[in-house]
């Protein structure tokens, strides 16, 4: 029982290490793995989540859609929060979609969980058969959830946020896969 209660609480420490980063979302869809340490009215200051120690970088507020910290809470940065869906551009359309999906969308119902359950419980070889499974699979539409309905009836617009919310999945899931393997790993050495 004792080694049972001390795997559990290994399997957590271990899965919480992955989310001890500050991650900031540029408008581009690119991910910062980042500690900011300081924003400013035009300005986000950070350091490499790698290299705490090391150079101080900056990037415009402007340039960056959200800041979601390692605590969990989150800054969204718009530049304005009406925009006429027919005055926009096929590839303005593409970026938002992705940024919607970036901020919406959270992997609720991926699969990810059952895929690490099953990991832990059975093995790395048969917990990748439900990773594939679930990471090639596409979020159902009522998992989307998306804000805006009129949005989603623009084809590029829904094509982008369903391929990042699809992205989004896929990492949720394959980090779910590595974090039940190491789980069984070490379950297995215990034992």
């Amino acid at each position: 029982m004792k080694k049972i209660i001390l795997i559990t609480l290994v399997s957590i420490f271990t899965a919480s290490l992955g989310y001890t980063q500050d991650i900031i979302t540029k408008k581009s869809s690119e991910d910062i793995q980042a500690k900011v340490t300081e924003v400013t009215t035009t300005e986000i200051k950070y350091k490499r989540f790698d290299n705490q120690s090391g150079p101080t970088f900056t990037i415009l507020k402007s340039d960056v859609l959200m800041i979601r910290y390692e605590n969990g809470s989150k800054d969204i940065f718009t530049d304005s929060p009406n925009t006429s869906v027919a005055n926009t551009s096929s590839i303005d359309m593409s970026i938002k979609g992705k940024q919607d999906a970036n901020i919406n969308y959270k992997g609720k119902k991926s699969g990810a969980g059952w895929t690490a359950a099953t990991t832990i419980v059975l093995s790395p070889l048969f917990g990748f058969i439900p990773a594939v499974a679930c990471a090639s699979a596409e979020p159902s539409d009522e998992n989307l959830k998306y804000k805006d309905a009129e949005l989603m009836k623009n084809n590029t617009y829904n094509q982008a946020y369903t391929e990042q919310a699809h992205k989004i999945k896929k990492r949720k899931v394959w980090t779910n896969y590595g974090i039940g393997s190491g789980a069984w790993l070490l379950l297995f050495l215990l034992l």
